[in-house]
């Protein structure tokens, strides 16, 4: 469907749409062939989200949170968001610490010896240069690590395994997370020299999987660092063989304070400058392995793909808020600034695409008990996308946490996430990952959401020719 007969569309709709609120709904008619309209025109004729996921993700790279790239990151979506047409285009930068990688290895020193490949921890400590060999201690989980004396840890090399399997929700990511973000910490407070991980991933790859961990509870950096599955794998066949197995590990990496990262925010105005705002968003930064296609090149385009298909549609009464956070992955950075700094305006609702571009497969919102007819509205525009409703679910992302945690109602889009995790945090992920009709049922699903809560979108009107 062609922009052109979704304006004819809206105008016909314009006097019923144009006056709805989210708790009172138009003509059922005339609001659902809106949205339909727009819905089906992003799922069949959509390219930004794909332009904007290429660019940046070919001209701009990895995006390293607080580090240059990064920065040039938020110059290349200043200029983009720009160049598409949005208002008040602008980066909202905050400080934190930095932290960046140097060389990295592991070697089973005997009695097998050999190379793994192995990937160092977000915040991880550093070996340095000359890198630490010590024995290692083989645990298949973290509460087997937690219950193990402190003399059985003591200046070895901690590895724990584990047996994470693909889900289509992710949640396979919260129980299996654990080795990587609280083993770090329990290995160090029991006096261990390092530690390495079965990578948090589901695929059988040799690419370890990064992500963030913190040393807490007075625990002092060790370095800590992710083998890959098929080397983690082949560590536990030598473990198996019953002879002490001795490994050097070096994680060469550096951390300093007073950094710079940014959120850029871009809007696409409603009419009623009064009305609460509808937030969408992704994080701009990524892991310095890959490009960050899936995490998050992708979701930024997918946000920005939706509201730009409102804006070519015409004006929605409450104002569209489209935000490619800072610094997510080395811990919500941006997410918690953006709080802090507009914790005090009003939400229609807040979201966040985070999880890479398969296909939306279900939703949930709190509209459900805030507002049951909206909801109602927004399952029937979701429906034919193939995608159903979650009356259970809860809010997702840690961008959006904050402001949901403020009180903000909140919208969860929930993607496939089947093979997310073969790719994620690893050098795998990469544009080739990126399904475009995929991504498109994504835009599609988003469109349809902001189509469904804008208030009603009216066309701009048409600018007399100049004589």
């Amino acid at each position: 469907m062609k922009a052109s007969f979704v304006a004819i569309l809206l105008t016909a709709a314009a006097p019923a749409f144009a006056q709805t609120s989210i708790t009172t709904l138009a003509s059922p008619v005339a609001a659902d062939s809106a949205v339909a309209a727009l819905r089906d025109n992003a799922l069949n004729n959509d390219h930004y989200a794909w332009d904007i996921t290429e660019g940046l993700t070919t001209e701009v790279g990895q995006r390293l949170a607080a580090t240059e790239a990064e920065a040039r990151a938020r110059d290349w979506a200043v200029k983009r968001l720009s160049a598409m047409g949005f208002a008040n285009v602008h980066v909202e930068p905050f400080t934190m610490p930095v932290w960046t990688r140097g060389a990295e290895s592991a070697e089973i020193v005997s009695p097998f010896p050999q190379n793994l490949i192995v990937a160092a921890l977000g915040y991880s400590g550093s070996t340095g240069p000359q890198g630490v060999t010590g024995q290692i201690v083989h645990f298949d989980s973290v509460d087997a690590l937690r219950l193990a004396a402190d003399s059985a840890v003591k200046g070895k090399i901690v590895f724990i395994d584990h047996n994470m399997m693909p889900a289509q929700d992710g949640s396979s990511y919260g129980q299996f997370g654990a080795p990587r973000r609280q083993g770090p910490t329990i290995a160090s407070l029991k006096g261990a020299i390092g530690i390495v991980i079965r990578s948090i991933g589901t695929d059988h790859h040799r690419n370890p999987h990064t992500g963030v961990q913190y040393f807490t509870d007075g625990a002092q950096p060790i370095p800590a660092g992710a083998l890959s599955v098929p080397d983690a794998e082949q560590l536990v066949r030598i473990l198996k063989r019953g002879k002490p197995v001795v490994m050097r590990l070096t994680l060469v990496s550096q951390k300093s304070e007073g950094a710079q990262s940014g959120n850029v925010i871009a809007e696409v105005p409603g009419r009623d400058p009064k009305a609460p705002i509808l937030l969408v968003g992704g994080h701009l930064d990524s892991w310095d392995q890959g490009t960050g296609a899936t995490d998050d090149a992708s979701g930024v385009a997918i946000v920005t793909a939706a509201a730009k298909h409102i804006m070519d549609a015409g004006r929605p009464l409450r104002t569209i808020r489209v935000v490619w956070f800072g610094a997510e992955e080395p811990g919500g950075f941006g997410g918690t600034d953006y709080a802090n700094v507009h914790g005090k305006e009003a939400y229609a609702i807040a979201g966040e695409s985070d999880f890479g571009a398969d296909r939306v497969w279900r939703f949930s919102s709190q509209l459900m008990k805030t507002d049951p007819a909206a909801y109602a509205q927004l399952t029937a525009a979701l429906a034919p996308l193939g995608i159903t409703k979650n009356d259970t679910g809860t809010a997702d992302g840690t961008d959006v946490g904050p402001t949901i945690q403020a009180g903000a109602p909140w919208v969860s889009l929930n993607q496939d996430g089947i093979r997310y995790f073969d790719y994620h945090h690893t050098p795998d992920d990469t544009l080739d990952k990126i399904d475009p009709a995929q991504l498109r049922q994504n835009v599609a699903a988003w469109t349809a959401m902001l189509a469904t809560l804008s208030g009603g979108i009216e066309p701009e009107p048409k600018r007399a020719k100049r004589r």
